[in-house]
């Protein structure tokens, strides 16, 4: 008898983690597996940008994840003679009231992962190590997986599997999904260790203007931890034990003052930017490095994989519960060009970054990605609004009509569609279950008393505005189209 469940996640990773996080939210039934026998030890993707961060917040972990890390500190470049100059690697964008997250948080990797495995242990689930995915087959109805565990081979049957497992996909493999890209010409190591002989106010940088023999050294904020960052020969072993790194330290800064005192995790790999060419054959599904592999520059493919994640979960837990599977159809367009995009930007940011030009703008913090284009978006009449259907909803002071205040992000958070109104008759729509209707107005339940909705949305009086789960306008329309609007909504739920 072949144990079943609604959804496998086949990797435990960010993305796989933050997949399950979305659809335990829902009551899915899943099973998360992950090749690996131990937790993943590294700091790898350590920045977690501003609109991660909103995610985050969504899924109730980003007061956490501010607990366990840090802000980014300066850069620090150090020259030959001894003399240094510190200078600002990410364009200060202060926090605003549409925007609650002005800079990306650094939080390696490994805090993140155990943050967000707390928070699926809170829904009821936790992560099957050691199971390694051999094989799968599907059909119509579902997926036959053939897993090596610590108990044995084991068959799972499951309705979906979604490919969470990295770059090396498995799932992907076995799909025989292209992944067609480039390796970028560059081999680096990255270490998290112990050192002394360095300040931890600075993200230090040695050999700046050569790119063959540069080093940085970031401190990692919530840890007594650096990473270490180098370039090394695309050919050839590379010492990595901590004699090994403190030969390569010594060399490259000319100092005897900074030791190397223990490596706690290392790595050295081949920086690659690939696509594959699709997310998803039948019942199966990619996310994450999966379905895309990024240099680290710009820290996107963190960011990029759990938003694939958060994007992906609601649609296929509303199609789980009886909505239409062409719902799922939506994720690859919407996605797949942001990746595409992302890999542009990482690559470029690389190509500068080997110029010794570390700074990073608002192109890298994810708040102005959008799904215009997508087949879920129904466009309205301009003016209508300053947020155009597909754009990411900001946020905004409200004041209840009770005199409490509110974040109209309280209002979006949670697994439910939103419908805004503003001067409109919440009773002229019929209550539907996975639907919170809100209106706005001076008579009404919420009240701009700051203007910020003003400002941020500027949505006329007599117009409703509905909001996917994951924050995004979906379609706008006038009172008289409430039904218009709405037939979105509609449309991504079970029929009745």
């Amino acid at each position: 008898m072949k144990a079943s469940t609604e959804v496998v996640i086949c990797g435990a990773g960010a993305a796989g983690l933050a997949l399950a996080i979305e659809l335990a939210r829902r009551g899915v039934a899943i099973r998360v597996i992950e090749q690996r026998e131990a937790l993943f030890q590294g700091s790898r993707g350590k920045g977690i940008q501003p609109r991660s961060l909103e995610i985050f917040e969504d899924m109730g972990v980003v007061n956490r994840l501010f607990a366990v890390g840090g802000a980014y500190p300066p850069t620090r470049t150090h020259r030959p003679d001894g003399s240094s100059t510190d200078a600002v690697m990410l364009e200060a964008h202060r926090a605003t009231v549409a925007e609650p997250y002005g800079v990306p948080l650094m939080v390696p990797q490994f805090a993140t992962e155990q943050v967000l495995r707390a928070r699926l242990a809170e829904l009821g689930h936790h992560v099957a190590f050691a199971h390694v995915l051999r094989d799968f087959e599907q059909d119509a109805d579902g997926v036959t997986l053939q897993l090596d565990t610590p108990a044995g081979p084991q068959a799972l049957r499951a309705r979906y599997l979604v490919g969470a497992d990295g770059g090396r996909s498995t799932v992907r493999r076995v799909l025989q999904i292209g992944f067609p890209g480039k390796t970028l010409g560059v081999r680096a190591v990255v270490a998290d260790v112990s050192l002394q002989g360095l300040p931890r106010d600075a993200w230090h940088t040695f050999n700046e203007h050569d790119p063959q023999q540069r080093l940085m050294l970031c401190p990692l904020m919530g840890t007594a931890l650096f990473q270490l960052q180098a370039p090394v020969p695309l050919e050839g072993e590379v010492d990595l034990s901590a004699a090994g790194l403190q030969a390569m330290v010594q060399l490259r800064t000319g100092r005897d003052d900074i030791v190397v005192q223990q490596v706690h995790w290392v790595s050295a790999y081949q920086m690659n930017a690939r696509l594959a060419d699709c997310y998803r054959s039948g019942n199966v599904l990619l996310v994450g490095d999966a379905a895309h592999t990024h240099p680290p520059t710009g820290g996107q493919g963190l960011n990029t994989s759990v938003q694939d994640a958060y994007n992906l979960g609601w649609k296929l837990a509303a199609v789980l519960r009886g909505a239409p599977s062409a719902l799922l159809d939506s994720y690859e367009p919407e996605r797949r060009p942001i990746a595409a995009a992302m890999l542009g930007l990482a690559t470029s940011l690389l190509e500068r970054a080997q110029q010794g030009d570390h700074r990073r703008g608002r192109e890298v913090q994810q708040l102005d990605l959008q799904y215009r284009s997508s087949p879920l978006t129904a466009q309205a009449d301009a003016g209508i609004a300053k947020v155009l259907a597909g754009d990411r909803i900001p946020d905004a002071r409200l004041r209840g009509a009770g005199g409490q205040s509110a974040r109209l992000f309280d209002l979006l958070r949670g697994t439910h569609w939103t419908l805004l109104g503003h001067a409109t008759d919440r009773h002229s729509v019929v209550p539907r279950a996975g639907l919170q209707v809100h209106v706005l107005g001076a008579q009404s339940e919420w009240r701009d008393v700051h203007g910020d909705v003003a400002t941020a949305l500027d949505l006329a009086e007599g117009h409703w505005l509905l909001i996917r789960p994951d924050g995004y306008a979906c379609a706008l329309g006038a009172a008289h189209e409430v039904d218009r609007v709405l037939a979105r909504f509609d449309a991504c739920m079970p029929a009745h």
